[in-house]
């Protein structure tokens, strides 16, 4: 007898969807990803260098905390890369090792938080590239950058530890392109982990992230 999970797993191939949405069939579907976060929340992400913990309070930007618990809870940011990492700046992610799931998530935008909170360092939020244009990707402030908040870039977290290891990411390739030789944001989106890998592989990756008490 055919087992439920080979045809939930041949149903799912057969609907166009790659192997990696296919495990995690409700990543596939962002508009049910909705979840409202907790007040208050942990986030532990075990990466290459070690680990680190971003605490979140929901009141400094309840759409951005509630985006991010749901990210975290499903497994969006496992195996992806911190391919943006600036000294003095910040380093960013967000950009899923599947381009099939980047091609659903890149259109799922938030409306924007009112900014409560300052960018300064160890403080974590949305990148977005304009109005109500946040989705997935995230900074966390390596210095004081006050000067995002007029930008508005709302902060929705804090990382409580490991801050010496986010310190510690591969920042080598510098700003990415056009105005770096860094990777280019447009072809981790179309093209994932295999553009990565083969471009720019000293850099740092999440191996899992998850809620924790």
């Amino acid at each position: 007898m055919i087992s439920r999970r080979l045809l939930l797993s041949v149903a799912l191939l057969t609907a166009g969807l790659s192997p990696a949405l296919a495990q995690n069939a409700k990543l596939a579907n962002p508009a049910a990803l909705t979840e409202q976060a907790p007040a208050t929340y942990k986030a532990k992400f075990d990466t290459s260098k070690g680990s680190f913990v971003i605490q979140v309070t929901r009141a400094w930007a309840p759409t951005g905390a509630d985006r991010f618990y749901n990210l975290v809870k499903n497994g969006y940011f496992d195996d992806g890369r911190f391919f943006r990492v600036i000294p003095g700046f910040m380093v960013q992610f967000g950009l899923n090792a599947d381009p099939a799931l980047n091609a659903k998530w890149r259109v799922a935008r938030i409306q924007d938080d009112r900014v409560s909170q300052s960018n300064t360092r160890g403080m974590v939020t949305f990148a977005t590239s304009g109005p109500n244009a946040r989705t997935t990707q995230v900074f966390i402030n390596f210095d004081d950058n006050s000067r995002l908040d007029g930008m508005g870039f709302a902060p929705f977290g804090k990382v409580v530890s490991g801050m010496d290891i986010v310190d510690k990411l591969y920042s080598g390739y510098g700003e990415g392109a056009p105005n770096g030789r860094g990777p280019d944001q447009n072809r981790i989106q179309t093209e994932g982990n295999a553009y990565l890998t083969q471009g720019f592989p000293r850099l740092d990756h999440v191996t899992k992230a998850t809620i924790v008490p």
